[in-house]
């Protein structure tokens, strides 16, 4: 994997000021990358996690923002399957069956990673105000409102791309909601969640490479 990464220098620092619903929203993501993927024996795949300055013109409403903050985190990479095809069916014609089974294993696993960053965000939320996660009171829908808006554009792109019948569909992301919805809701990677969202809070970085997040988690689990 790649390494390096740049810190942000003292007075840099001083001006970041990063939202702290993206902050889990993007460590949700990374931990369903990581340890999400290790648990189902998937190939490692590199990923940073990066902040930037936020792309809103200066002039735009407040009202139309979906955070004040000056800065945004956002994760490159860390998806398995990097070109979607038009038709499973036709990519897959000349696999052999475990070969097939190894692609739509990589097929759940990122739409489950993309879906586990707006359950983190939710998380984050219920626990703020107070408020229940239970998966009865979540639709996948409703994610949007988490943040989820470009994930859920993706994960339509994913699943037109794997299951021709509208049923079907419906019942494999459903499926694949309710996956997403345990890993998040699990104690263990929850705490670990929270983790890396604190720690991205606290220690601000332009770049937080693969092999930073990957330490930071281990000596989480470890502990």
């Amino acid at each position: 994997m790649k390494s390096g990464s740049t810190a942000m220098n003292p007075q840099t620092e001083a001006r970041i000021k990063i939202n702290r619903r993206d902050a889990y929203h993007q460590a949700g993501r990374a931990v369903a990358i990581y340890l999400g993927n290790r648990q189902k024996q998937l190939p490692d795949v590199y990923f940073q996690i990066i902040v930037k300055p936020n792309e809103y013109p200066t002039n735009q409403p407040r009202r139309f923002t979906r955070t004040f903050a000056k800065h945004t985190v956002q994760i490159e990479g860390g998806r398995l399957i990097q070109n979607l095809p038009l038709s499973f069916v036709d990519t897959t014609h000349d696999f052999s069956w475990p070969q097939q089974e190894a692609f739509l294993c990589a097929f759940e696993a990122d739409v489950i990673n993309l879906l586990a960053g707006s359950l983190a965000e939710a998380k984050y939320m219920a626990a703020r105000d107070n408020e229940n996660f239970k998966v009865n009171l979540l639709t996948i829908e409703a994610l949007k409102f988490y943040g989820g808006h470009s994930d859920l554009e993706i994960i339509n792109e994913y699943i037109e791309s794997f299951i021709l019948q509208q049923a079907e569909r419906k019942r494999k992301l459903t499926e694949l909601f309710l996956a997403a919805y345990g890993f998040v809701d699990n104690r263990t990677h929850w705490n670990t969640i929270s983790a890396l969202a604190e720690f991205i809070l606290k220690e601000p970085k332009d770049i937080l490479n693969c092999e930073e997040v990957i330490a930071l988690l281990e000596s989480r689990l470890a502990a």
